[in-house]
């Protein structure tokens, strides 16, 4: 059975004992909301020593980082190296998007060294062994889909809810389509003048996905690629799709999550938030950002966060990072590295707004260690220890006397706490 249809049949999986006591949360609790379907749990039977993590409802908001491969640069160390710096900057899962070299050698060699749940986008995959979009077809899908499934893949993309119909309503854009998975079965659904082939043939992706537990991440594959066509009526259509593919995904015994924008305006946010709860009968909302500005390039990471606080905020459960080099190229250790902690950050600031406990106490306990200047209590709070430990010892190479001194560089003797004392 998958997570969902043991907590349907009131089985409490050993997944869930684990994520309920990370959490802080009742498994009775738990197990309730897996089994309505606002938590999902993605752990592929196959991936034997996955950290269970959950994603939804009620449980502190997750971050996701893309790692790959592309065309251009194929180096499995390389990514090897970028999955391990990701997981050290505290990223709470990873995706696999390899569309260059090897890439089942790729995806296995990553999985090897992936404690998190690991997704990825088969219709990539699809695309490279077919060769051009037009040569895509449901066969060399579902069998890809299958021999990732059977690797070990915990979710995958899937961009069934871009219908034929909808195609009109990309018409009037700036920006037709910014989804790569979507750009492919646009492309394909115009050749062919068909239907799309994931949506034709949900169920047997369904099956697929039951068998192993792999968890639907419902992509949105009309996803606004600038502010200007934000929350349009081809977005909210193909939105509306998704909700009902959730639903017979569930009824499959499927757990489902459903993939958000993208370019958004700060004001923006909160309605899309309510709109994919409206529709989508409140399943996990994974969201890109959202970015609330087309103008921050080189800054991406950082106008993403400010999104991503206030979507986590509202009721968006994950948050997929970008880095520095969003809409430039493919990131580097160091892109990598920041676009998890900033998105770290914004996570952590949606819980304390949810008023998440152990958040709350988290920096009470910073708080806490800052009245008493105490820098190695400091060092166990900070999100980003590394790079606090860093400019500590920066401050102090400058600065010899400020070791054992009791304050810093900014106000010296004068500072604060002393004063009050």
């Amino acid at each position: 059975m998958t997570q969902l249809q043991s907590a349907i049949n009131n089985i409490v999986t050993e997944e869930m004992k684990i994520i309920a006591q990370k959490e802080g949360m009742e498994t009775a609790e738990l197990r309730a909301r897996v089994a309505e379907g606002t938590v999902v749990i993605p752990a592929n039977k196959n991936h034997k020593k996955v950290i269970p993590t959950g994603i939804g409802k009620g449980l502190t908001v997750k971050v996701n980082a893309n790692i790959g491969t592309s065309p251009i640069k194929s180096d499995i160390k390389g990514e090897i190296k970028k999955l391990k710096v990701a997981l050290k900057a505290g990223a709470d899962a990873l995706m696999d998007l390899s569309i260059g070299g090897d890439i089942d050698k790729i995806r296995q060699q990553i999985l090897k060294h992936c404690p998190v749940p690991l997704g990825t986008v088969p219709l990539y995959q699809t695309l490279v062994e077919a060769g051009e979009p037009a040569k895509l077809n449901i066969d060399i899908f579902l069998e890809i889909f299958r021999r990732q499934a059977n690797q070990g893949v915990d979710f995958v993309t899937i961009h069934a809810g871009l219908t034929k119909d909808t195609l009109p309503l990309i018409e009037k854009r700036v920006m037709q389509c910014v989804s790569r998975g979507g750009s492919l079965l646009i492309a394909w659904m115009r050749h062919h003048k068909k239907n799309s082939f994931l949506y034709e043939y949900y169920d047997e992706i369904l099956d697929i996905a039951q068998k192993y537990d792999v968890t639907l991440s419902l992509g949105d594959g009309l996803r606004p690629g600038c502010i200007a066509d934000a929350t349009d009526e081809a977005q909210i259509a193909e939105l509306k799709k998704l909700g009902q593919l959730a639903k017979r995904a569930r009824e499959k015994g499927v757990q489902v999550m459903i993939e958000g924008p993208g370019h958004i305006p700060l004001n923006d946010i909160e309605r899309n938030v309510e709109l994919e709860k409206r529709y989508c009968e409140n399943a996990p909302f994974y969201v890109l950002g959202p970015l609330p500005t087309d103008i921050a390039t080189g800054y991406d990471h950082i106008a993403g966060a400010i999104g991503g606080a206030l979507a986590g905020w509202k009721g968006a459960d994950f948050l997929c990072y970008l880095t520095p080099m969003e809409h430039i190229g493919l990131p580097d250790l160091k892109d990598v590295r920041e676009g998890v902690v900033v998105t770290k950050i914004a996570a952590h600031i949606a819980d304390i707004a949810r008023g998440n406990q152990q958040a709350l106490n988290r920096n009470l306990s910073m708080a806490k260690a800052r009245e008493k200047v105490d820098w190695q209590g400091m060092s166990k709070y900070v999100l980003d220890k590394e790079r606090f430990q860093k400019l500590r010892n920066i401050e102090c190479k400058k600065n010899p006397f400020l070791v054992n001194a009791g304050y810093c560089s900014m106000c010296g003797p004068f500072c604060v706490f002393k004063v009050l004392t």
